[in-house]
């Protein structure tokens, strides 16, 4: 194979692979891991991808570290998702292990707890009528499912049905597990 013929090939997998990732990135931002999965997966020369790759890096088109910045704000604060269930999601997108903890350091314990509550006061109307040992699973089991430690779910509902009188009070909170284990929902799926 004659050089320019090699030299046409790479530049043409090249713009295959700035034309994908361009359409992948106009819908959403996207990590490097993300991008590089697609373009292997539409059979990119992995050398052309790099390339690609490396200068949509450098002109700042991919930035993990800002992407999952912008994941934990977004997803803490419109689905009041948690810690944990945020770092599963940001490695499952491939972020590297450093900036999930950069990241995830932005959110403080009293804001995650404060979002608890939030999650709860805002579940708590659609409980009752339930006897209350079920309200209490019910709200400790949403809290767990969104990532909650155990301590807080436990603590922010117990606070919740106190304040709402003494027969939510009533609840034999020390009658739920509190020591289960907090599932790591994929919660793009369910």
């Amino acid at each position: 194979m004659r050089d320019s013929d090699a030299e046409g090939q790479r530049q043409g997998a090249e713009a295959a692979a700035r034309e994908i990732c361009m359409q992948m990135l106009t819908v959403a931002p996207r990590t490097r891991a993300q991008l590089a999965g697609a373009l292997r997966r539409r059979g990119v020369p992995e050398q052309a991808a790099e390339a690609v790759l490396g200068r949509y890096a450098d002109v700042g088109l991919i930035d993990d570290a800002a992407f999952a910045r912008a994941w934990v704000e977004s997803r803490h604060h419109g689905r009041g998702l948690a810690r944990r269930t945020l770092s599963a999601e940001l490695r499952r997108r491939g972020v590297a292990e450093e900036d999930v903890r950069d990241a995830i350091s932005g959110l403080d314990p009293e804001q995650e707890t404060a979002t608890a509550r939030r999650l709860v006061a805002g579940r708590l109307p659609a409980t009752r009528g339930q006897p209350p040992p079920v309200r209490a699973r019910r709200l400790v089991g949403m809290l767990a499912r969104k990532g909650y430690p155990p301590a807080v779910a436990y603590r922010v509902v117990s606070e919740a049905l106190k304040q709402e009188g003494p027969d939510a009070a009533a609840a034999d909170l020390d009658a739920i597990d509190t020591d289960f284990e907090v599932p790591v929902v994929d919660t793009e799926t369910g």
